[in-house]
């Protein structure tokens, strides 16, 4: 059995930072990977990472802050997410989009999205961000990564420690031990029927999108040996999919966060438009026969972002997705819903904004606190259909602001990490998107920083 400082599970953007950091450490590191490719559910993401107080940031003449930045992930995630996980977020973010831009990995613009109070939404195209991470791995002797080489249980020592992993490769098992720590970075469960139907049944009919390998294997492994687990109640899925999205095309669109409207089959809008997207899914879930639309006007769809993963509407509509029509009435017929039902929803909510107020939901924003609303009443009109997807499942093992995972009584596991997606507590009972690839980045590092603390590597 090969020893190793490091044993690293899972190489999405949270494996594969930690690989990095590991390997420029000096620390003699293997990475499993379950599929056959790197990436795992990253490189299915948006590509957005939050990130406050950067060059992009001040380029663009934009103000922003730490507190900022803190302030709004507590308040979209409800009050209920593990302020101290925030805060050394909040910390260690701006360092961590340094590190990201001096190996390699391209940020190309930014946008304020969903729980942004200023636009802090750096995005970045994740199969560059994956494989420039690769390539430095690949010039780093000490780093060895396994492909088709899932991890199947951990094991503990005789004094309590979590240090060896055992796994399969080549359909043979193998083991492996791990000095200094393991790290789980495995994802979450998005792909597991079976934990899906325990932890969250409201999602029963949502897409499944996730990536091929999210079955929860980290957090069974993690639990065996104690590992509480966090935010569970709040599983909500991803609004904002087109119903084809389960197929090879996962065309996405949040119109609502530029300025449209979200109505279901009666007609009726029936949220506040500007709340976290996961909110919305829940929403959305809600309604009848789950059926809902995103409604905007030219206006609107003039805010078209190029190249977007969530803003590019003229994308969606060369994919042949939307609705469109020079009359509201031409409109209601087009997606089925009542015509005097749609257009009273629409002028109530265009005087909402004349007067300064929603009557209806408080919208007062695009998207948190940042934008204003403007009414729907320049032709063309649009309506893109849009559900609820699971692509991520933002809860999972406990963790301190080591990285380490803990027990029910908040007390380290010896030898054992974790970081991104298989994590729970960070995000509370909201999401701030790009936050999610943020903490993949954050608590990687953080996790091997702190397993070779103590130690004096050659």
């Amino acid at each position: 059995m090969e020893t190793f400082d490091l044993i690293i599970l899972g190489g999405g953007l949270a494996g594969m930072c930690a690989a990095v950091e590991a390997g420029e450490a000096g620390a003699h590191v293997l990475l499993l990977e379950k599929q056959d490719e790197l990436g795992g559910s990253t490189v299915l993401s948006s590509g957005y990472m939050a990130f406050a107080g950067t060059n992009m940031q001040d380029m663009a003449g934009i103000t922003d802050s730490i507190e900022s930045l803190i302030d709004d992930m507590i308040e979209v995630g409800g009050g209920v997410n593990d302020q101290a996980l925030i805060a050394a977020y909040g910390q260690r973010q701006l360092e961590s989009f340094t590190w990201l831009v001096q190996h390699g990995v391209e940020f190309r613009s930014l946008e304020a999205v969903s729980g942004h109070s200023v636009p802090r939404g750096h995005i970045i195209d994740p199969h560059q961000a994956i494989q420039t991470l690769y390539r430095r791995v690949k010039q780093l002797p000490n780093v060895e990564i396994l492909l088709n080489a899932p991890a199947k249980r951990l094991l503990k020592n005789q004094d309590g420690r979590v240090d060896r992993v055992l796994y399969e490769v080549d359909g043979t098992e193998a083991s492996a031990h791990a000095s200094k720590g393991i790290i789980i970075a495995s994802g979450g469960f998005a792909k597991s029927e079976e934990l899906l139907a325990q932890f969250a049944p409201q999602l029963k009919g949502a897409l499944r999108i996730g990536g091929r390998g999210n079955h929860g294997d980290g957090i069974r492994m993690a639990c065996e040996h104690g590992a509480w687990l966090m935010d569970l109640p709040y599983l909500n899925g991803t609004y904002g999919f087109h119903p084809t999205a389960a197929g090879p095309v996962k065309s996405q669109g949040l119109a609502f966060y530029k300025g449209a409207i979200m109505v279901n089959q009666l007609g009726k809008r029936f949220v506040n438009e500007s709340i976290s997207y996961k909110l919305l899914g829940k929403a959305a879930f809600e309604q009848p026969d789950c059926v809902t639309f995103q409604v905007w006007d030219q206006t609107v769809m003039n805010k078209s972002v190029h190249d977007d993963p969530l803003y590019d509407l003229e994308l969606l509509k060369r994919r042949r997705l939307l609705y469109q029509a020079d009359t509201l009435e031409d409109l209601a017929d087009c997606i089925d819903v009542p015509l005097e039902v749609l257009e009273e929803t629409i002028s109530r909510y265009n005087q909402g904004i004349r007067n300064g107020e929603d009557p209806d939901f408080g919208r007062k924003s695009l998207t948190h606190n940042y934008g204003n609303p403007t009414p729907i009443e320049k032709a063309p009109f649009y309506a893109f259909e849009s559900t609820v997807a699971m692509l991520a499942t933002y809860a999972g093992v406990s963790v301190n602001t080591k990285a380490q995972v803990v027990n029910p009584f908040g007390e380290p596991i010896l030898g054992l990490f974790a970081a991104g997606e298989v994590t729970g507590g960070f995000h509370g009972a909201g999401y701030m998107t790009g936050s999610s690839l943020g903490k993949c980045a954050v608590f990687g590092r953080i996790a091997v920083q702190e397993a070779l603390k103590e130690v004096t590597l050659k």
